[in-house]
């Protein structure tokens, strides 16, 4: 969260389109919170594309962070690692930026944007880890941003624009290239960031014919290239739908409070597993927000002139599997049909088997469904922009928490990224000891790309070179796991 609000006489101030803005200063560092991007999603305006925000008379106080979209928290399971932020009100359709104090002795500064992850369900720019002190004081300005969530930002529903939730990253993207100038930032040097679901919205705006309008650099952190079709995507709004006794339309969802249906979302979340069968909140293909499946544009050529930065971490299954028991439960049958049913050849098993033969079948399932969902579309976008204009770095988060058999989890690099071990969010993933030696190692790549320099390792080639982030702060392996990447089926 913020720091205290400084006082009066060090409370500084912009000027952006709408109205003038009072901002907080600490230790050289202006933050400038809870700024509207478009207007609340409410009433008349719920279930449509996101519009202009109102101006405003006077001056804005920007010191404290706006409302969260609405959510539920985390399942018991999950919540002790991943904490969850409720600011009450309509608002969300905000963002926040960082910015060095005397950023007018500097001239016009390179701009990174952060979009949270949560599943499309959950998460806010409120969270303590995203803070983005650490980025401003090596003279970037930093935004963050919220946008709307689970069925108010996803729901497939006839007469509503699909993918809402990255109609309102647009709008806040196109803010930032209007308006980042009032507070030090260059418009013409953009880089986005995002992680689990924030990287899956970015990749489907990477994959849009004018992404180029909207970013110059992309930074891809743990997130799904791909999205559904309409009909498999639609699943979950159908069956909110039917629990809560409504049609599946923008006047029947309309007519439920935001709070009921992210109730009615758990209810029918809670049926689902970590394997993935039921329904999910997911981008779905089809409209302007992701009009074709992202990596299948992305394969065929779009945004080959954007540099961009991408990666997961190792074992990203065991925040699915091992908070709630599931990685003990999987016994070798379970592992064969799950093999079956997704297609991944025996051989791509046995190849786990020999890396780590002493790993039960959960831990062997964990790794093949992180090849299918991430390394493996993470290997094919990668190669097929070797020979692209813009150049591609690939990495992998290898250092493993000593917390609750988490290993090198799904978001454990969060807390090195922005240079937060401190941060309750970090502590909850990665212990009070995890090393100071990655965080400066991994910080300085982001930044350094985000400057627009490389991030200290080789672009990808033909030799497929990855950057393993570990304890000892990082050391290039070529065409790792290979044996188990080539028979992934393409999907």
């Amino acid at each position: 969260m913020a720091d205290a609000v400084s006082p009066d006489h060090e409370r500084p101030a912009a000027e952006v389109t709408t109205g003038r803005l009072r901002g907080a200063r600490t230790e050289g560092i202006d933050r400038f919170l809870g700024i509207p991007y478009a207007s609340p999603p409410t009433g008349e305006r719920r279930f449509r594309a996101p519009e202009p925000p109102a101006a405003w008379d006077g001056e804005r106080d920007a010191a404290a962070f706006a409302a969260t979209a609405p959510q539920a928290p985390y399942p018991a399971a999950l919540a002790k690692y991943l904490p969850t932020v409720d600011v009450p009100g309509d608002g969300f359709l905000s963002l926040n930026v960082w910015t060095p104090a005397d950023r007018a002795d500097r001239g016009p500064l390179p701009v990174l944007v952060w979009v949270h992850g949560g599943a499309l369900t959950r998460g806010s720019a409120a969270l303590a880890a995203y803070d983005g002190t650490t980025f401003a004081r090596h003279g970037i300005v930093f935004v963050s941003l919220q946008y709307r969530l689970g069925q108010e930002g996803f729901a497939v529903l006839d007469g509503v624009p699909q993918n809402l939730g990255v109609l309102d990253q647009q709008a806040a993207l196109r803010w930032v290239r209007r308006e980042i100038a009032a507070f030090g930032g260059d418009p013409a040097r953009v880089t986005v960031m995002g992680q689990s679901a924030g990287a899956n919205t970015l990749t489907a705006l990477l994959a849009l014919p004018h992404a180029a309008e909207l970013f110059d650099r992309a930074i891809l952190q743990s997130g799904p290239l791909s999205a559904q079709s309409r009909d498999k995507a639609g699943r979950m709004t159908r069956a909110v739908a039917k629990r809560a006794g409504v049609a599946a339309t923008r006047a029947g969802f309309a007519g439920v409070p935001a709070s009921d249906l992210v109730i009615a979302q758990s209810e029918v979340s809670a049926g689902s597993s970590p394997l993935g069968r039921g329904p999910a909140v997911a981008l779905s293909v089809g409209g302007e927000a992701v009009p074709v499946d992202p990596l299948a544009a992305l394969l065929a050529g779009s945004s080959r002139d954007i540099p961009v930065l991408i990666g997961s971490t190792s074992e990203e299954y065991r925040l699915w599997f091992v908070p709630g028991g599931t990685v003990d439960r999987i016994g070798g049958w379970t592992l064969t049909l799950a093999r079956l049913a997704s297609r991944v050849p025996k051989r791509v098993v046995d190849a786990h088997r020999r890396r780590r033969p002493d790993a039960s079948p959960g831990e062997i399932l964990g790794e093949v469904v992180t090849d299918v969902l991430l390394r493996g579309p993470i290997t094919r976008f990668a190669d097929s922009r070797v020979d692209g204009p813009a150049p591609t770095w690939v990495y992998e988060f290898r250092w493993r928490s000593p917390v609750d058999r988490l290993g090198a989890a799904h978001a454990m690099e969060l807390g090195f990224v922005f240079d937060r071990l401190d941060a309750p969010d970090s502590i909850a993933l990665g212990g009070p000891d995890a090393p100071q030696m990655l965080a400066d190692a991994m910080h300085g790549a982001w930044v350094a790309f985000a400057k627009g320099d490389e991030p200290g390792w080789e672009a990808w080639s033909s030799r497929r070179p990855v950057q393993a982030f570990d304890a000892d702060g990082g050391h290039i392996d070529y065409a790792p796991r290979q044996d188990e990447l080539s028979g992934l089926p393409e999907r």
